[in-house]
């Protein structure tokens, strides 16, 4: 069961349909990857140093620096930065498309902290392989884009709202998120156990954003929110609401056997109140009520 199919995470009518366009983490991070890209490219590159080196050699991030020359805002800052265009428009494309959900989700702020964690989880679950000498790469090679941080929202969605139905660019198919998930990380892990191609490092980087996008997601305590906070509402269906009935109600509401004996008395309660009854009465009127099927 998804998170959005408790009770406590259900959503309104609006809110199912589409997460609030109010989402300024957002708009940000797709203005900031596309201004740093574009900066790089027609203010910095006047040396002929090729699109991204001016800027990765201050903001990728690789083992080495990172850690033996202690430089930690790599990894922060390799989030920000992609190799070329496809990579950048593919990358905005997903956290336009997706982003806004986990933003209406967690908050603006816990959701700015929950994508940078998922990136930095990614240079770090890299590493770890690294050092496990399950990838062919060493300590200096290095790492860029926001795929880590995206895969830990892509997971994120896949948690709340696994049923939600996203149709892809390429292939033009329809999945739902569930299978969008489950898909994205069996690539990432196969590429990793196989060697396929020569993208083992950022499919690890991959599935690090994924694994802590799924943790925080599951436990959003973990960031300090608890599992009802804002958007999303309490509602249930009309039908799980229960009303008490009264022991005794109006002739027009139940039937008991339609007596004249039983119609009498409830006259007399009606003129007199249930005061007036004799033993006799009540006890009739007793019988009567009991042969009612219990519907409460």
């Amino acid at each position: 069961m998804g998170l959005a199919d408790r009770d406590y995470y259900k959503q309104d009518a609006h809110h199912s349909r589409q997460p609030s366009n109010r989402t300024p983490v957002v708009l940000a991070l797709l203005a900031l990857n596309v201004g740093l890209y574009f900066f790089e490219i027609l203010i910095l590159d006047t040396a002929g140093r090729g699109i991204e080196k001016p800027m990765r050699e201050l903001g990728a991030f690789a083992m080495e620096s990172a850690f033996r020359e202690h430089r930690y805002w790599e990894f922060l800052t390799f989030q920000f930065l992609h190799g070329s265009l496809a990579h950048l428009a593919f990358n905005c494309l997903a956290i336009f498309f997706f982003g806004p959900w986990m933003e209406c989700w967690w908050g603006s702020l816990r959701f700015l902290a929950f994508y940078l964690l998922c990136g930095a989880a990614g240079a770090l679950f890299f590493s770890a392989l690294v050092v496990l000498r399950l990838l062919p790469c060493d300590w200096q090679s290095g790492l860029v884009g926001a795929s880590a941080g995206i895969y830990g929202i892509l997971i994120g969605v896949a948690v709340i709202a696994p049923n939600l139905r996203v149709r892809l660019l390429f292939p033009p198919v329809e999945l739902s998120m569930r299978q969008l998930a489950s898909i994205i990380l069996g690539i990432a892990t196969v590429v990793i156990l196989l060697g396929i191609g020569d993208n083992e490092g950022g499919e690890a980087g991959h599935l690090g954003g994924a694994i802590l996008g799924f943790i925080l997601t599951r436990h959003p305590w973990l960031l300090g929110r608890s599992g009802k906070g804002r958007p999303l509402q309490i509602t249930r269906p009309q039908s799980q609401k229960s009303t008490s009935q009264p022991k005794l109600r109006p002739r027009s509401n139940i039937d008991l056997q339609r007596s004249s004996e039983v119609d009498r008395i409830l006259d007399k309660i009606s003129s007199q109140g249930f005061q007036s009854l004799t033993p006799a009465e009540r006890e009739t009127l007793q019988r009567a009520a009991q042969s009612e099927p219990n519907d409460r």
